[in-house]
């Protein structure tokens, strides 16, 4: 059943078809508004918002506060794009929503045309999340912002933890547009909590906070990290938060959580339970899966796929394992600038695979200048074989998932 369910939902992929906010207002009014039933924080950004997503819900779930979670792409299953304090929907909930959902869309589409797969899935999101009554939820944008199809609620506060170029062809090709469109869904008097930008970038969120009157929170402007070897210190006016230490390395990792501490900060006074005392223990243990993620002791993947992902891998790399032999196996999506996104990491042994995801680069289609992996599961092998060198896969989280499957079930077998 669950199959067929899934299989319903995938069969409403977008094939080139536009998201049309008309289209999702319709809906939702037809559902009745769930989007404005459960306060949200709003997540946008070109890299961090799946890290961010889940040190906020890590930070409410531990002072008592049930927290839903909107997130994508999925890793290992289609349920944990939306879920409660780290529960997926089951399946019978998730095919008790599209059975709810379905009378609906027939009359809708006569009007407005098909929806995309993003639409109905975020139009069952919401409805999950008007049912099951969470005292908040965290929605991560698809892409961009503006004309997104979550940017259909009033949120209680918009993060962004960074701008870099990815999906130009939508967004825009400088970083000025990008920012732009993310920024675009902050609404009047909306706080927005975002990282450190580049000048372009940063002008634009002052610009829009402006017009809607929103209080603005800078990382390194308005509150600060002071990192130490293997922790960091978060301060904010006279808080102070000492010795965090988180399971995801990177700066970039602790830029994100640093946002969320912020963010849990500016909302205390709606949220009083929050207590910074539960920070550490929860900040500790949040892991998402295929970032930074350890399959073995010298194996780890990270859907880096993009400049800015690509980039903090490399620095945490070059910040954490210069004298250690290191070989990275890449594997990307066609429509993604390969060979640039290559370039990043001259100086390292790098290698190219495939996967079978259906946008994945074929094997042939790589420089010839980078030798070609057959098959990816070669590097589970040689990583057991060869202790002393640090093997990385990356390059999309799409082969990140596929790459995750393949080694735990060889692992079990």
């Amino acid at each position: 059943m669950i199959t067929e369910t899934i299989d319903w939902i995938h069969s409403y992929k977008a094939n080139g078809r536009r998201p049309d906010k008309e289209r999702m207002q319709a809906l939702l009014t037809e559902l009745g508004n769930p989007q404005k039933q459960v306060p949200c924080i709003h997540v946008v950004g070109t890299n961090g918002k799946g890290s961010t997503t889940a040190y906020l819900q890590a930070l409410f779930s531990a002072c008592g506060y049930r927290c839903g979670t909107f997130t994508s792409p999925y890793i290992t299953c289609f349920n944990e794009r939306m879920a409660i304090d780290g529960r997926p929907i089951s399946n019978d909930e998730l095919e008790e929503l599209c059975q709810a959902i379905k009378p609906h869309l027939e009359k809708l589409e006569e009007r407005y045309g098909r929806l995309t797969e993003f639409e109905l899935v975020t139009a069952l999101m919401f409805c999950y999340f008007a049912k099951e009554k969470p005292d908040l939820a965290i929605i991560e944008a698809g892409i961009g912002g503006l004309h997104d199809t979550t940017n259909c609620f009033r949120a209680q506060a918009v993060v962004c933890p960074s701008i870099s170029f990815d999906h130009t062809e939508t967004l825009g090709d400088s970083l000025a547009q990008i920012a732009e469109q993310k920024v675009g869904v902050l609404d009047e008097g909306v706080p927005v909590i975002f990282g450190a930008f580049q000048k372009e970038a940063r002008a634009v969120f002052y610009a829009k906070a402006r017009d809607t009157h929103s209080p603005t929170f800078e990382l390194g402007k308005d509150f600060q990290l002071r990192r130490q070897e293997q922790t960091f210190d978060f301060s904010y006016h006279d808080f102070a938060l000492e010795n965090i230490q988180l399971a995801m390395a990177g700066r970039h990792q602790q830029d994100n959580a640093a946002l969320a501490i912020m963010t849990t900060l500016v909302l205390t006074e709606k949220f009083p339970k929050l207590k910074p005392e539960s920070y550490l223990g929860a900040l500790k243990t949040v892991q998402v899966k295929g970032r930074t993620e350890w399959l073995l002791d010298n194996l780890v993947i990270d859907g880096a796929h993009n400049e800015g992902g690509i980039k903090s891998l490399r620095d945490w790399l070059t910040s954490q394992y210069s004298n250690q032999s290191v070989a990275i196996l890449f594997a990307g999506l066609r429509r993604k600038p390969l060979e640039s996104l290559l370039e990043l990491l001259a100086g390292y042994d790098v290698s190219v695979t495939s996967f079978s995801f259906f946008e994945a680069e074929q094997l042939d289609n790589y420089p010839d200048s980078y030798p070609r992996v057959a098959h990816f599961e070669e590097w589970f092998q040689r990583a057991k074989a060869d202790p002393s060198t640090l093997y990385v896969m990356t390059g999309s989280l799409y082969f990140i998932s596929e790459v995750r499957e393949r080694f735990l079930k060889q692992e079990k077998s």
